[in-house]
């Protein structure tokens, strides 16, 4: 069954989320970029007040794909307790290098996702890479938010190939980028792991903006008689 992923900038929102009853409570700051992250302290203060059960994921940042800088950010962000860090893979640096460096972290048992973006229209086989690192998943996301919704970027087939690809491998798959509530009727039955949301959960869907309580909850009513 598809999960729910919400990502949240702050103690408040994490707690608002993980009341909601979401899947997956998602680390970030959207001020900073398609991956902003929160600093580390910030982190841990907001795990220390979930409950142990609640399953969280956390961004590196917005990294140039150069293995000295994202290998460190990648330690210290696994080192906090996060379930799963997310790595952006972004335009240009070296993505090998970076794989390979990373596999040391994925060795040690941290749950490592890669994120690709549609509007740079990755390279799937990418993927194969990724599997032989140990990376524990690999998701879709919209690097530039001006360019429209995951579903605008890319076709329902092209998005099916992905979760294909990721599921043949043994890697959790995951959808996001600009989501609202309509676009889960048409990724629903391609079957992903999770689908990610930040904007359409926030006050006048600007992912910036605080999260609404009833952004959330008329979401989740829309995936409920979806799902049923």
């Amino acid at each position: 069954m598809t999960a729910m992923l919400a990502s949240v900038n702050s103690l408040a929102e994490a707690l608002l989320v993980e009341a909601a009853a979401v899947d997956i409570i998602d680390l970030k700051q959207p001020a900073q970029g398609a991956l902003g992250a929160l600093d580390v302290a910030t982190v841990i203060e907001i795990i220390g007040h979930l409950q142990l059960a609640t399953r969280v994921s956390a961004t590196i940042g917005d990294l140039p794909m150069l293995p000295d800088l994202v290998l460190p950010a990648t330690q210290a962000m696994a080192a906090t307790g996060v379930h799963y860090v997310k790595i952006g893979f972004f335009p240009g640096g070296d993505w090998q290098a970076c794989i390979d460096a990373l596999q040391t972290v994925a060795d040690q048992g941290q749950a490592l996702v890669a994120v690709l973006f549609a509007d740079t229209h990755p390279d799937f086989t990418i993927i194969d890479a990724l599997a032989r690192a140990g990376f524990h998943g690999v998701m879709l996301d919209t690097m530039d938010k001006q360019c429209g919704s995951l579903t605008q970027l890319m076709s329902i087939e092209q998005l099916q190939t992905f979760v294909d690809m990721a599921d043949s491998r043994g890697l959790l798959s995951g959808l996001a980028g600009s989501l609202r509530a309509e676009d889960i009727t048409h990724l629903l039955p391609l079957a992903p792991d999770y689908l990610g949301f930040r904007g359409a959960l926030c006050r006048r869907h600007c992912r910036t903006a605080q999260l609404d309580v009833a952004q959330i909850d008329a979401l989740r009513v829309h995936w409920r008689a979806l799902a049923a």
